[in-house]
């Protein structure tokens, strides 16, 4: 799949803008604070319907203006398509010019896997960045699993603010009971996707990991989670539900899943150096990479924002064989060369592409 066209109107920094894009190699090069991350965001808004580093939508209109849209053109190989977002009072998207009512129904139509330089905190950040990833990554192939996620998050929020009640205004704590099963049932659910998703990580990135480090490393995966079972996981929460109760936050559940990886049998955030953690990113995306193509029968897009900036000379050349028949949008401070592709480049100056 690719993307053919993109058009902007008032989004960060460009008031109105027009981009063709190359089905191969697409280079967006200039210096920082131009608008090249505004491209990436945009295509990944698309996406998504939401941004990966703007909390709020209004952050993404430009200052001199109330609302911003973006539409994007896109092929795949069964069919064609045209995604429109409008940013003001309130998100509006439309897919082929009908507005849609559930996110899940944006999700799926444009593939994406996205490089950022803040995906080093995947793996030396908390917990939250690793299930972050493996929500885009699920949500992509599998729209019900947003779904369910955001109704999970949502009874969550329900039963911490009752738990508050039943600490503060006496309330029936035998009420938590509704709200333990509704809990329980989106976790397993949730929990059955993370599952099998792991698993397929687990059989990529250590093939992918071994030929970028020729065998000398050998990486593994593991999976943390307190839910492997809607019975299991209703008994924890009785089990922690006094102690729940004195906190007034729910301290056990799906939302506190976890994986870590291992190099050579040590564990890679505690013991392994700046080149290892940068070379288990990349066989993370690759993987990821993979099992999206495999998923949907092609290749997705790839954005790679400020590629250059986290790998060496050598780990760019390993990445860019790797992803034959991948659309990809690069963003770099200066002019890189690329051989044997077809490369599109375009500066990037103040919110102005040429």
């Amino acid at each position: 799949m690719w993307i053919n066209k993109i058009k902007i109107n008032n989004f960060r920094n460009y008031n109105q803008q027009e981009l063709r894009l190359e089905e191969n190699i697409n280079i967006l090069y200039g210096e920082n604070a131009q608008g090249k991350t505004n491209i990436i965001e945009a295509i990944f808004l698309g996406s998504m319907g939401k941004s990966f580093r703007a909390r709020k939508d209004k952050e993404m209109i430009n200052l001199n203006a109330q609302k911003a849209e973006i539409e994007i053109e896109y092929q795949k190989s069964d069919r064609d398509g045209k995604i429109k977002i409008e940013l003001g009072n309130r998100k509006n998207i439309f897919l082929n010019g009908i507005k849609i009512k559930k996110l899940s129904e944006l999700l799926g139509n444009i593939n994406i896997v996205i490089f950022t330089p803040d995906d080093i905190n995947i793996l030396k950040g908390g917990p939250q960045n690793r299930r972050r990833f493996l929500d885009i990554m699920i949500s992509q192939l599998k729209p019900n699993y947003m779904y369910h996620l955001n109704l999970y998050l949502k009874t969550l929020e329900q039963r911490n603010q009752f738990l508050r009640q039943i600490r503060e205004e006496r309330k029936d704590e035998n009420l938590l009971d509704i709200w333990d099963e509704k809990l329980a049932e989106h976790a397993d659910i949730i929990y059955q996707y993370r599952k099998e998703y792991i698993e397929k990580i687990k059989e990529k990135i250590k093939n992918v990991h071994g030929e970028i480090t020729e065998q000398k490393e050998v990486i593994k995966l593991e999976y943390r989670t307190e839910c492997t079972s809607k019975n299991f996981f209703l008994s924890l929460l009785k089990q922690r539900r006094k102690l729940d109760i004195i906190k007034g936050y729910t301290t056990k559940g799906i939302h506190r899943d976890d994986f870590v990886l291992f190099i050579n049998d040590k564990q890679i955030d505690i013991y392994g150096s700046q080149g290892q953690h940068r070379t288990a990113i990349l066989s993370l995306k690759l993987a990821e990479l993979n099992i999206v193509t495999e998923e949907i029968g092609e290749e997705p897009i790839l954005l790679l924002d400020d590629f250059m900036s986290e790998l060496d000379e050598n780990r760019i050349k390993s990445f860019l064989n790797k992803i034959e028949n991948t659309q990809v949008i690069i963003t770099v401070t200066e002019k890189i060369k690329v051989e044997n592709k077809k490369v599109l480049i375009y500066n990037v100056k103040e919110g102005s592409i040429n």
